[in-house]
């Protein structure tokens, strides 16, 4: 066991010689597994923060019962809180629904208003069963108390939104396959060209008894090292664009005060993409050598 992890580590060293002697080729190579795997990674991110952006804005499935200016607000929602299938309820006076309407609308100091408040009364109805079913018999039961004047759905645009991010989640593992398959290809035939270059040292190596595996072995770790610090180059290039978004994030931020922070990956996520580099690189590797040996090109 002791001989075995030797060789591999004598192994590895010299592989970190051969890049240090191919510096310029080498870094290429890892800049451009960089940049193909950081695009749709970024991807991810961005569908990931949208989804937790989406998440602040309203409970899902949740209702907005407009109550009848003039009635009593206090017995409307008490008679709302009564009905099945309601499980909480907060209720938005025509006061706070101004004062939130201002402060997000920035309209406030023009007094557009004057003295008085165009608002009704809002309850923020929250179904004990979110599923459309349920919450559209809820929103019908809902419109038949007599002080409310209207009753608007937010599932919908949920839908919506749920389908458009399905649809994103899937173009990004279309194109994560895609760039991936020619990751592999691209490694391939770099490391092809350096099983060519070293046919000499092969054919010496066989002749004194060495094994496939022992040929293969050099190149296999060049090509997992290769594709892992590919992996870590768009990890780089991914914090990289989060940091040049921070400001543009912080004033949009400021302008609606939604206190939302972008987020980058995390470190089980982070491992998952330098493994992923890596296991690219080393099969890339692979399929070079198997069809060199066995064409008899090495």
């Amino acid at each position: 066991m002791k001989a075995y992890m030797t060789r591999h580590a004598q192994v590895f060293m010299r592989t970190l010689g051969d890049f240090a002697r191919s510096p310029a080729p080498t870094l290429m190579t890892i800049i451009l597994i960089g940049l193909t795997l950081a695009l749709p990674t970024g991807l991810y991110v961005g569908l990931v923060n949208l989804q937790r952006l989406s998440q602040g804005w309203q409970p899902r499935g949740s209702l907005s019962v407009y109550l009848k200016r003039g009635g009593a607000d206090d017995e409307a929602v008490a008679a709302i809180r009564r009905v099945p299938g309601v499980a909480a309820v907060r209720y938005i006076s025509p006061a706070q629904g101004l004062r939130e309407f201002k402060r997000a609308s920035g309209l406030g100091p023009m007094g557009l208003f004057g003295r008085r408040n165009p608002l009704p009364g809002v309850a923020i109805v929250a179904p004990a069963r979110p599923g459309p079913r349920s919450v559209a018999r809820l929103a019908a039961q809902l419109k038949t108390l007599p002080d409310v004047a209207h009753v608007q759905s937010n599932l919908v645009w949920v839908e919506r939104l749920d389908a458009a991010l399905a649809l994103g989640r899937r173009l990004v593992a279309i194109l994560a396959a895609t760039l991936g398959l020619a990751l592999v290809l691209i490694l391939a035939n770099t490391t092809r060209a350096t099983v060519a270059s070293r046919a000499t040292e092969i054919a010496v190596v066989r002749l004194v008894g060495g094994t496939n595996a022992f040929i293969r072995r050099p190149f296999l770790y060049i090509g997992a090292l290769t594709g892992g610090l590919g992996a870590l180059c768009a990890l780089m290039v991914l914090e990289a664009g989060l940091v040049a978004l921070e400001g543009p994030v912080a004033a949009l931020d400021r302008a609606y005060g939604a206190h939302y922070r972008l987020s980058g990956l995390g470190l089980e996520q982070a491992l998952a993409l330098l493994a992923l580099g890596a296991s690219l690189g080393w099969l890339g590797a692979r399929i070079a050598v198997a069809r060199a040996l066995r064409r008899g090109e090495a």
